[in-house]
C-alpha cells in the first residue's frame, strides 16, 4: 500500500525535474556565457572584420569581376594576390583558400573557406578523425584537419617563407571559417612548432583568427596557444558550441535540430569536473572574442558589443536553443555584425576624444594584460586538474628549449610538413607531467 502511494510522489519529483531542465535549457541565452569577460577594445578587434572579407573573397571565381560584392568591399587589390586555390587546384585535398599580402596593414595573410556542402571531399576531411589514438603535441586533435593543414604547408611552404624574409616587419595571419577556421588553427600550432622553416619567424609575428570556429584540439592546446590563436562567435553560433565530433553534426545536418536538442539534454547530464578532465574532449582554440547582440528577454537585436577572455571552465560548453544557431554561424552575417561591433567602439573613442599617445599606452597596456590573462588560464588549468595542462616556464607556450621543437635536427629544410608533423606524436606523457611539476617548483 505504501509503495503504491508513493508512486505518484515519485511522479511529480520526476516531472519536476523535467520542468526544471527545460526552463534552464530553454531559457538559457549566449549573453550569459561571456557576461563575466571584459570587452573587447577597437584595437585588438580591428583585423577581424577585414579578414571576414578576405574569407568571402575565396569563394570569388575572380576578384576582377566579383559576383556578391564590389572589389571596394574586400579590401583586396588583385595585384597583390600571391596565389588563390580552388578545389581542382587542390584537388580536393583541403578547401579553397587565398594568399595575400596586404601592404596598408603589413600582413601576410592566409584565408581559408568554410565547408561546401556539395562537396564530398570537404566531408572526407571531416571523416578523417582519428582522435585519441595518438597525442599531438601533448593533447589531441582533428586529425582530418591536422592533415588539411600539412597539404597548405607543403604547397605554400617556400611562398610563405620567401614573404616572410622580404618584409621582416610584417604579420603573418592564418584565418578561415567553420571547417576552415580548424586548418588554420592547426595550421598556427605547427607553424609555431616549427618556425625555422618560415625563416625563423618571431612567435609575436605569428597569429591566427578563427572565425565561427570549430572544436579542433583538446582544452590544454586551446589554453596553451591562446596567445597566438583567436576565436570570434557570433552570439548563439552552435558549431563552438557542440562538442560532437564533426563528422556526427555533418552526417546528422538535415536533421542538425534534433542533433542539437540531444546533444544539449546529454551535456546537461554531464557535471563540468567530468568534461574538463576528458583529455580527448575537443574545445573552440585560443582566446575567444564573442559578439553579443541578443539579450534575456528582449526582443529584436541590439547594438553587438565584443567581450573577450581565455576562459578554462565554462568555455562555450552548453548548445544554445535558439532559431538564430545555425544563421549566427554564416560568414556575411558575422562579417556584417563584426564591422558594426567595430565602428560602435571606435564612435566612442572618438566621442570621447582620447588622445594619440594615450590610445597607444593602452595597446601596450593591453598586450601586458592579454599575457597575464593566458598565464592565469593556464595556472586555472593545472588548478583544475586538467589533463597534460601545463604553465610555460618562459615566455609563450613551452620554455625557449621546447619552444624550437626539432630545429636543432640536421637536413631539416628537406624534410616534409609531414614528416615534421608526424614527430609531434606521442605516446607517453611523462615529459608533459614533469614539465607540469617546473610550476609548483618555481
Amino acid at each position: 500500500m505504501s509503495i503504491i502511494c508513493g508512486l505518484p510522489i515519485l511522479e511529480c519529483v520526476y516531472c519536476l525535474a523535467c520542468t526544471r531542465w527545460a526552463c534552464k535549457r530553454c531559457l538559457h541565452n549566449a549573453s550569459r556565457d561571456s557576461e563575466s569577460w571584459a570587452h573587447a577594445t577597437p584595437e585588438e578587434f580591428d583585423p577581424i572584420p577585414r579578414l571576414c572579407r578576405y574569407i568571402l573573397a575565396v569563394y570569388e571565381k575572380d576578384l576582377t569581376q566579383p559576383t556578391m560584392q564590389p572589389p571596394q568591399s574586400y579590401n583586396i587589390d588583385p595585384k597583390c594576390l600571391i596565389t588563390k586555390k580552388n578545389y581542382k587546384d587542390t584537388r580536393g585535398k583541403v578547401p579553397p583558400y587565398l594568399l595575400y599580402l596586404d601592404h596598408t596593414h603589413s600582413d601576410i595573410v592566409l584565408a581559408i573557406r568554410g565547408l561546401n556542402l556539395a562537396k564530398e571531399s570537404d566531408y572526407a576531411v571531416l571523416l578523417d578523425n582519428k582522435l585519441g589514438k595518438m597525442k599531438f603535441d601533448g593533447g589531441y586533435v582533428h586529425n582530418g584537419l591536422l592533415r588539411a593543414a600539412e597539404c597548405i604547408l607543403d604547397a605554400e611552404c617556400d611562398s610563405l617563407k620567401e614573404m616572410v624574409e622580404k618584409y621582416p616587419s610584417y604579420t603573418l595571419t592564418f584565418t578561415g571559417h567553420s571547417l576552415g577556421s580548424g586548418v588554420a588553427a592547426l595550421m598556427t600550432i605547427v607553424v609555431v612548432r616549427n618556425r625555422d622553416r618560415l625563416g625563423n619567424i618571431e612567435r609575436r609575428r605569428i597569429r591566427c583568427y578563427a572565425i565561427a570556429p570549430a572544436r579542433c584540439m583538446s582544452l590544454n592546446l586551446a589554453v596553451r596557444y591562446a596567445d597566438v590563436i583567436n576565436s570570434v562567435v557570433l552570439q548563439d553560433d552552435f558549431l563552438p558550441r557542440t562538442a560532437t565530433p564533426l563528422e556526427d553534426i555533418f552526417k546528422s545536418l538535415f536533421c542538425l535540430p534534433c542533433l542539437l536538442c540531444l546533444r544539449c539534454m546529454r551535456d546537461t547530464c554531464i557535471s563540468e569536473e567530468r568534461m574538463l578532465k576528458d583529455s580527448r574532449r575537443l574545445y573552440a582554440p585560443g582566446r575567444l572574442y564573442h559578439i553579443v547582440e541578443r539579450k534575456p528577454f528582449r526582443c529584436g537585436r541590439f547594438p553587438p558589443e565584443v567581450r573577450t577572455a581565455v576562459p578554462v571552465d565554462g568555455r562555450f560548453e552548453h548548445i544554445v536553443l535558439s532559431c538564430n544557431a545555425t544563421s549566427d554561424h554564416a560568414i556575411l552575417w558575422i562579417e556584417k555584425e563584426a564591422q558594426k561591433a567595430l565602428e560602435l567602439m571606435q564612435e566612442k573613442d572618438n566621442e570621447l576624444k582620447i588622445p594619440a599617445k594615450q590610445k597607444m599606452e593602452r595597446q601596450k597596456t593591453l598586450v601586458k594584460e592579454h599575457e597575464e590573462e593566458h598565464t592565469a588560464a593556464l595556472r586555472r588549468a593545472v588548478t583544475l586538474a586538467v589533463p597534460h595542462a601545463f604553465p610555460p616556464p618562459q615566455y609563450g607556450t613551452f620554455d625557449e628549449k621546447d619552444n624550437e621543437g626539432d630545429s636543432s635536427g640536421k637536413g631539416k629544410g628537406k624534410e616534409s610538413w609531414g614528416v615534421l608533423i608526424d614527430r609531434l606524436f606521442e605516446k607517453g606523457d611523462s615529459g608533459h607531467m614533469g614539465l607540469k611539476k617546473l610550476i609548483f617548483s618555481d
